[in-house]
């Protein structure tokens, strides 16, 4: 009789056991955390928070992301699942494939895909350096509004890279550029001084007119 009782006491002791272990799972994993939006992914993106913020909800994600990168083929989630495999953030890393998604992404017209191609283009990153593949790349995602490609696609130029004829244009969107950043109105300044020693003073004054969004 003592013998059953110890033993109905153990097996108590060991449910109880299991279930707080159980519940230290649920808790540390947390509630499950819903899809990213299109309007909140893309702002996680121009805010290069995109992989910090998977990180953080512990991959629970992944395989939605995958479905609306690769079935879907939304340009927000190429991009997102194409920095995934190109830094290894809860895939398994496959540079390769990584940037054919992020190369997706740029040809549907995701500014922040543009850029990443013509950044990686521009400092050999990935890919071999080809600084004169990365103009086009980052000339249509500052013409996007893109002002890290503004500011790219303008230090290539004073670099030799490119054509003169997109002076003007870099200037106007330069010039029509707006940022709180301190060290980046700066190195604005500085883009915008130099491309005017290598322009007329009435292509300097025609850029400097309103911007135009076709």
């Amino acid at each position: 009789m003592k013998l059953r009782t110890i033993a109905a006491s153990l097996i108590l002791v060991l449910h109880a056991s299991l279930a707080t272990a159980k519940a230290a799972e649920l808790t540390d994993v947390g509630e499950p955390v819903p899809i990213y939006s299109e309007s909140e992914l893309i702002k996680l993106i121009e805010q290069n928070k995109h992989l910090e913020r998977v990180k953080a909800d512990k991959c629970q994600l992944v395989e939605d992301i995958v479905a609306r990168a690769t079935r879907i083929n939304l340009p927000s989630y190429e991009f997102l699942y194409g920095d995934m495999l190109s830094w290894g953030v809860c895939v398994d890393r496959d540079i390769e494939l990584g940037l054919y998604y992020i190369e997706s992404a740029a040809h549907q017209g995701l500014p922040a895909a543009l850029e990443r191609m013509g950044s990686y283009y521009a400092h050999g990153t990935f890919v071999q350096q080809d600084r004169e593949k990365a103009i086009p790349y980052l000339r249509e995602a500052a013409k996007m509004g893109d002002l890290n490609a503004r500011i790219q696609l303008a230090e290539l130029l004073l670099r030799d890279y490119g054509s003169p004829l997109d002076y003007e244009d870099a200037y106007r969107w330069l010039y029509n550029s707006v940022t709180a950043d301190k060290r980046q109105h700066k190195r604005i300044t500085l883009l915008r001084e130099g491309l005017e020693q290598r322009m007329p003073q009435n292509i300097i004054a025609r850029a400097k007119r309103k911007e135009t969004y076709w």
